[in-house]
């Protein structure tokens, strides 16, 4: 049996804080979606027509450059709202979303998003708040991806992934996200001879192995060591 989507909307960072009136609102107006892996929710240069929230599954959101390359700019998992800036300001979205897995979204129509920020000022009030703790986790996860060595940025990039989304296996925590080194570069800002590096330094010494569908995390405990100096 489906979820109520007044108990989705309450699980995630921005519809949280709304009074039960308010969620139920909401609700009347949204409707959830099933995407199989490698879907498009959107891409870039497309109208903002709706505002996503992922409720289960993973999103990835990138660009693609002159060269034809994508770039990642975030992945996002259960909780997250997707293009949420794009949808607020009615503009195009300035990037495309793609699932990294079979993923469900909570989908609410922007008309009729507007239509009840109009009318209803707890709702705005609400709203406040639930961006404000989700610039705080933001901020946060900058902070922690972009400060220190490299190394250890990669190693807390992999510790954040096992703790989001990592599958405890009898040889390790295993994470269903296949990235290049490319991509894993991007995401924490070096370059794809440092990724490649390190993941090969950490493969040899049974830190990170990498798998076809994903990474395992074989030590925890060396990886954390690393995340810390």
């Amino acid at each position: 049996m489906p979820e109520p989507l007044e108990d989705v909307l309450r699980r995630t960072t921005i519809f949280r804080r709304l009074s039960p009136d308010d969620r139920a609102r909401l609700a009347a107006v949204a409707h959830q979606r099933e995407f199989d892996k490698g879907a498009m929710l959107f891409g870039e240069g497309d109208a903002s027509d709706s505002l996503y929230t992922v409720v289960a599954g993973r999103v990835k959101v990138f660009k693609t450059t002159a060269r034809g390359t994508d770039v990642i700019l975030e992945i996002f998992g259960p909780g997250d709202p997707v293009g949420a800036v794009a949808v607020y300001e009615s503009r195009a979205y300035p990037a495309s979303a793609v699932t990294l897995e079979p993923t469900t979204c909570l989908v609410i129509p922007r008309p009729a998003f507007f239509a009840l920020l109009e009318t209803h000022p707890t709702l705005v009030r609400g709203l406040l708040v639930g961006l404000t703790h989700r610039l705080v986790e933001l901020t946060n996860r900058l902070m922690e991806l972009s400060g220190g060595r490299v190394e250890a940025r990669l190693a807390r990039f992999f510790l954040k992934l096992a703790q989001d989304m990592g599958q405890r296996r009898p040889d390790g925590v295993f994470i269903p996200l296949a990235l290049s080194r490319q991509e894993i570069g991007d995401m924490i800002g070096t370059t794809i001879e440092t990724s490649i590096r390190i993941m090969s330094r950490w493969g040899k010494e049974d830190i990170v192995r990498t798998e076809k569908d994903g990474f395992v995390v074989v030590d925890r405990a060396a990886l954390e060591s690393v995340a810390l100096s």
